[in-house]
């Protein structure tokens, strides 16, 4: 049986408002908990208003409190932003509430504008690769244990005090997340939905390379992809047209005002540029009918060498992101997802 998991953005659909895209995230939390997905990640975006997940630990309690078995994590907490004390004692009290269930993903990019870059990190000093690394290293003192004497902040510990600890994974999309995550012994998702070039080696080398610490004794990775599932392949490739458009907004930089509907998508003026790009941004997703997702999922497990397979589903309506979990749980024989409706 495949090992599937979700990562929803709390996308803000055209007519919608942000209220209920983060109502339907904890909906889709639940349905996905029901049908058998081992995990369900929110991500950190800000001053965006085409995504409304902009806290992802405050999200995470809430998806904690509605579900009661799938894995519930951040994907990710832009570590950069914060101070990695902080963070360590915020996911302490979320796996003290819900043990064995918290897991705390990693980033480093900004998750937004200069502008909301600059007041997170009002009148914080430093940055760059160095200090991330440093700060994967604190969490990694915090939550599996305590800074030894060699460390600034020696004998300074971490609340609240629990038996367990989230699971740590980093984010990325290149050959140096990749070796950082090794390096530093965590858990490695690579971001194929953002990068589609390059990822299984990227993959390779994390295991090849890989240092067991206190957060994992053994490598473990998994690739996210965008996917939508419908009855048809034709009717996937309909709806896939609205996250078409998404992209295609985005990379002009046009500030987004929600997920367009499938009729604003195909009514679109595209340059040939567009299709050019749109052609491209389509190797970053998995489309097609039960039986075709499932081969491409498949397919992606061998290519990449991972236990498991995250994605995204970027549609407009509610329903049809619904429909698409259901069906993908079906065909892929989760427990809870045979004979759904």
């Amino acid at each position: 049986m495949m090992k599937l998991s979700i990562l929803d953005q709390s996308p803000v659909s055209e007519g919608s408002t942000p209220a209920e895209a983060l109502a339907e995230t904890a909906s889709l939390a639940i349905e996905a908990d029901r049908l058998g997905y081992h995990r369900f990640w929110v991500s950190e975006h800000h001053a965006a208003r085409g995504l409304a997940g902009s806290s992802p630990e405050v999200l995470m309690a809430h998806l904690a409190a509605v579900t009661s078995r799938i894995r519930i994590g951040s994907g990710a907490v832009l570590l950069p932003h914060y101070s990695a004390y902080k963070v360590a004692e915020n996911f302490r009290v979320l796996e003290a509430l819900y043990p064995g269930r918290i897991d705390l993903g990693l980033g480093r990019a900004a998750g937004g504008g200069a502008l909301a870059a600059r007041a997170l990190q009002e009148n914080r000093t430093g940055g760059g690769a160095e200090l991330y690394e440093l700060q994967i290293q604190d969490l990694l003192s915090y939550l599996y244990g305590a800074p030894d004497q060699s460390h600034r902040f020696a004998g300074l510990e971490t609340s609240p005090q629990v038996s367990t600890a989230p699971e740590l994974w980093l984010l990325g999309s290149s050959r140096e997340s990749a070796a950082l995550a090794a390096r530093l012994g965590t858990g490695y998702a690579y971001a194929r939905f953002i990068n589609s070039a390059g990822g299984s080696m990227a993959v390779r080398s994390f295991r090849n390379s890989f240092r067991p610490s206190p957060a994992a004794s053994a490598p473990q990775a998994l690739v996210s992809v965008f996917a939508v599932c419908a009855e048809t392949s034709a009717e996937a490739d309909r709806l896939a047209a609205s996250m078409d458009l998404s992209l295609v907004q985005l990379e002009k930089g046009h500030v987004s005002t929600g997920t367009p509907s499938v009729e604003t998508a195909l009514g679109y003026k595209y340059t040939p540029y567009d299709r050019f790009r749109i052609e491209d941004n389509r190797r970053r997703m998995v489309l097609g009918s039960p039986d075709e997702v499932r081969r491409q999922f498949t397919a992606l497990m061998e290519e990449y060498q991972c236990e498991e397979i995250m994605f995204a589903t970027l549609v407009h309506r509610y329903e049809d992101k619904l429909k698409s979990l259901r069906l993908i749980a079906e065909v892929c024989g989760l427990r809870g997802g045979a004979g759904v409706n």
